[in-house]
This record gives structure tokens, C-alpha cells and sequence, in this order.
């Protein structure tokens, strides 16, 4: 049996290991706003309400919509599961095609409330995310104030490790120790969204593996020969002969990053010394990868650094930073605060499971 260790395996670019800080001590600590990629157009049948919710389930509560507008569950969309302990605001669609329109000021409550309504004439489909804006408190800070600075400039510059971040492998791991099982016997789970959410764990962790290895080798943020550069803030991707001064130079712009393997079927499309690195990391890992092209996912490529926008933050006193920032859709806060110290999830002692995923999908 694999041991699967985030915190040992998953190395920094740069840490002051005497940093330390807790978040999450309330949920006022812990705020996310969800930036969608457009605007709902203001007519159709579909109706979007943007709900500031506090200690509260996304999924719960798109049934709880649902239940309210008197339509199935399916005919509720969201476009990402948001943390339970924070006060986040996301969009929600209820499709009320040929249903009565119900009183939306009815549905308030003390832990959730409507803020914005809009029409459209499609249902909101998970993944349609821009990013989201998170401000959050760190409290009890140990460590010298100019520790704290140089990392959270660090950052600002230079970004930090496009990593998945421990929660996308469920509590201690155990969707990696599932997918272990499931790609040495072959025995898949009966439920199609385990398995769905075995399978995007699997190759977070295959893509994980190679991300730490950069790192280790100081190329997570440089191009290497053969690599897959991704243009900021898209989707396309062009292969990359030889690393020359125009690389460098739009790499340290920010405008182009290089990319890891998200495992799946066909050919690696990176080659030379970057093929070469990801083969050597996952060499031992066969049948996971094999498991990953049996279920029919296909090879795709990602980000291996995250730029942040509108970073910014406040030292309240000694003991307490108020950060601000702005990230795309599928990177983690997690991923960016492991960058300046150990941080201490308050939440941790009472999560339950719920979607802690801090709307990273």
C-alpha cells in the first residue's frame, strides 16, 4: 500500500519555516466572492441568484432552492462548491421554465440571503468560473514581520506552485487510498461520482508528483527543453523546441506559463528534457496510469505556477494579517498560503467532510 504524505512530498518554492498562523477561527475570517468569465444576458427562464452564504453547504443548498421553487434538484446549477466554514457569495441558477416564479425574499435566512437576481436563458454549469476574490484573516502570527513580507512579495512577483491542494484528496487522503485500490484490482466503485472524484484525485496526485519535482530542480517556473507553455489566462497551449531569450522573457512577464501532465490517453505532447522528467517522476506509478487511460480520460496539460491579481494585505498588529487576493478557477488558496508558513486550518476540528474546496473548481 502507497503512503500518500501532502505535507512531506509537496515542496515549496520558498518558505520561512518558523512563519506560522491560523485561519478560519470564524467564518468572517474566511470570505470568497465568485467572479464569473460573463454576464447573464437578463432574459430567459433560467433565473441566477447570487446567495452570500455563512457556515453553510453548496450542495445542501442548491437543494434547499430546489425545495423551495418546487423543481427537481437537476434543474439546479452552480458553478463550484464553495467552503462551508466562510462566508462566501456564488451564483446559483434555478431553471423555472413553465413554473410559477416564487417570492426570492422568502427565501432568506439568517445563515444565507439572496443579493442579486438576474435572468438567463441557460443553466449555470459547473466549471464556469473566471476565479474567485478571497480576503481572509490570519491570526496568532508567529515569526518576524520581515519573514511574513518577504514571502507575501514573493508571491506577488513571482507567483507560487500551481499545486492541488490536500483537500482534493479527501480527509487523510483517502481518495488516493481508494484509487490505489481501485487501479491495482480493477474494482471500481459502483457510484459514477466517486468515481469520478477518485479518478480527478488520482491524476491531481500524478500531476502533484511532477510539479514537486520541478521545484526540487528549480524549473517549476522556468521552460525546459521540449515543455508545454500555456498563454496566461487561456486555454491554448503551444510546444516549445527550444527554451530562447523571448521564452524567458515572456515567462518572466507572466505572460506564458509552463505546464504539467494531467494523465490520460495519448501521446505526452511535451518532449525532450521535459518528457524525459515527467516519464522519469512517474515511472513507477504504471498502474495508476494505465487505470487513469482505462476510464477514458485523455491527457491534458496544466499550469504548473499560479500568478495572483490584486494582491494585497494589512498587518493589523503583531499578531493578526488581513490578505486580500484574486485567483483564477481550478488553483487554491491553500497552495498559496503553504507558500508563507505553516498555517493551521481552525476548521479543521470540526469539518465533516462538506466541500472545502474554496471554490477552486
Amino acid at each position: 500500500m502507497k503512503e500518500f504524505d501532502f505535507r512531506e512530498l509537496q515542496r515549496c518554492s520558498t518558505r520561512a519555516p518558523h512563519c506560522k498562523a491560523i485561519i478560519r477561527q470564524s467564518p468572517a475570517d474566511f470570505r470568497v466572492a465568485e467572479i464569473l468569465p460573463f454576464e447573464p444576458e437578463g432574459t430567459g427562464g433560467h433565473h441566477w441568484l447570487f446567495i452570500e452564504k455563512t457556515d453553510t453547504n453548496t450542495d445542501w443548498l442548491a437543494n434547499a432552492l430546489a425545495r423551495f421553487a418546487g423543481v427537481p434538484q437537476v434543474a439546479v446549477g452552480y458553478a463550484g462548491l464553495k467552503d462551508r466554514h466562510a462566508i462566501t457569495r456564488q451564483w446559483f441558477s434555478v431553471n423555472l421554465e413553465g413554473q410559477e416564479v416564487p417570492d426570492w425574499s422568502a427565501f432568506d435566512s439568517d445563515q444565507y440571503r439572496i443579493i442579486d437576481m438576474q435572468r438567463h436563458n441557460k443553466k449555470l454549469k459547473r466549471g464556469a468560473l473566471q476565479g474567485n476574490h478571497f480576503d481572509i484573516t490570519l491570526r496568532e502570527l508567529s515569526g518576524d514581520k520581515d519573514s511574513w513580507l518577504e514571502g507575501l512579495m514573493h508571491i506577488k512577483q513571482h507567483g507560487f506552485p500551481n499545486y492541488f491542494a490536500e483537500q482534493r484528496f479527501g480527509h487523510q487522503s483517502g481518495n488516493l487510498f481508494r484509487a490505489d485500490q481501485w487501479f491495482k484490482t480493477g474494482r471500481a466503485p459502483s457510484r459514477r461520482n466517486q468515481r469520478s472524484i477518485i479518478l480527478s484525485a488520482g491524476r491531481s496526485w500524478l500531476f502533484n508528483l511532477v510539479l514537486s519535482e520541478r521545484i526540487k530542480f528549480g524549473s517549476w517556473n522556468q521552460a525546459l527543453q521540449g515543455d508545454v507553455i500555456q498563454l496566461a489566462g487561456s486555454r491554448s497551449f503551444f510546444h516549445v523546441a527550444d527554451v530562447d531569450e523571448i521564452i524567458e522573457q515572456r515567462l518572466a512577464q507572466m505572460d506564458i506559463h509552463p505546464t504539467g501532465p494531467l494523465w490520460g490517453r495519448g501521446r505526452l505532447p511535451n518532449s525532450a528534457l521535459s518528457q524525459q522528467l515527467e516519464e522519469t517522476v512517474l515511472l513507477d506509478w504504471q498502474p495508476w496510469k494505465q487505470a487513469l487511460e482505462k476510464a477514458g480520460l485523455s491527457q491534458e496539460r496544466r499550469a504548473l505556477r499560479v500568478f495572483p491579481q490584486q494582491m494585497n494585505w494589512q498587518f493589523v498588529d503583531n499578531q493578526c494579517l488581513k490578505l486580500s487576493v484574486q485567483l483564477p478557477a481550478g488553483s487554491y488558496l491553500t497552495a498559496l498560503l503553504r507558500e508563507l508558513g505553516q498555517i493551521n486550518d481552525a476548521s479543521m476540528a470540526i469539518n465533516t467532510g462538506d466541500d472545502s474546496f474554496e471554490g477552486a473548481e
